[in-house]
């Protein structure tokens, strides 16, 4: 590594690989398989260059100094190369590391969902649940059921994603999921109706935004779970009143 690359701060190959091994050695401790530290790894780096890509296709480019018309043509055209091979990098990666199954599985395909898929959610929907309400005793700790028949709904590169999709319906619909938790859930007047007992866990969200995007989807998996089906009528009521 030379003076100008230790300024710069990059890493080389070889310690990306170490910090990389290192990460994977202490997730099996944890007793996470190499399979699923691996698709998390794998995503992480999908979205480091997804992120790259964006930043870089964001800023305002122009050549350096002023040589000409010919030179800063060939030297944006350069650039925008440069920009279009990173977004097939980042787009490779995240190819690379949803794939689930053997190469002919169509990409819109529901494949079975993935416990690292699942775990994923969980982490997605408890801190977006409780900037809308509390923790509430009355949760009924059906997390992995649920969450499983909400990703059922979605292809490997979709459920990839769905912590921003969250995110996005979060933010989009503030207030009304504002309304809706202040009237049924935690501490509300009808707090304890069972029909409304899934309002109590985090995985309401994850729920509500499926209702909203695909519920058709919704109602198969959640007939082929065998979830109370209760559960499902009260928040698609919950969310259709004019709360």
């Amino acid at each position: 590594m030379n003076a100008a690359e230790e300024g710069r701060q990059q890493l080389d190959a070889v310690s990306v690989l170490n910090a990389k091994r290192t990460l994977l050695q202490l997730l099996a401790r944890a007793g996470v398989s190499s399979g699923e530290a691996e698709e998390l790894i794998g995503l992480v780096e999908a979205g480091a260059l997804a992120l790259a890509h964006r930043e870089v296709g964001a800023g305002g480019r122009s050549a350096p100094g002023e040589k000409g018309e010919p030179y800063e043509s060939g030297w944006l055209d350069g650039a925008q190369a440069v920009t279009d091979e990173l977004g097939g990098l980042a787009e490779r990666a995240l190819r690379h590391a949803v794939a689930s199954g053997p190469s002919s599985t169509p990409e819109d395909a529901r494949p079975q969902v993935r416990r690292m898929e699942v775990e994923r959610a969980k982490v997605a929907v408890m801190p977006l649940y409780l900037s809308f309400t509390d923790v509430s005793d009355l949760d009924p700790e059906v997390s992995e059921q649920v969450l499983t028949a909400v990703l059922g709904t979605m292809n490997s590169r979709q459920r990839a994603g769905y912590a921003g999709r969250l995110a996005e319906f979060a933010s989009t619909r503030r207030g009304r999921l504002e309304r809706l938790y202040a009237q049924y859930g935690p501490g509300s007047a009808i707090a304890i109706h069972g029909r409304y007992s899934l309002i109590h866990s985090p995985t309401s969200v994850a729920v509500l935004e499926r209702l909203a995007a695909a519920p058709t989807a919704l109602r198969e998996e959640w007939d082929a779970a065998e979830l109370p089906p209760a559960w499902l009528e009260g928040l698609t009521t919950a969310w259709g009143s004019p709360v």
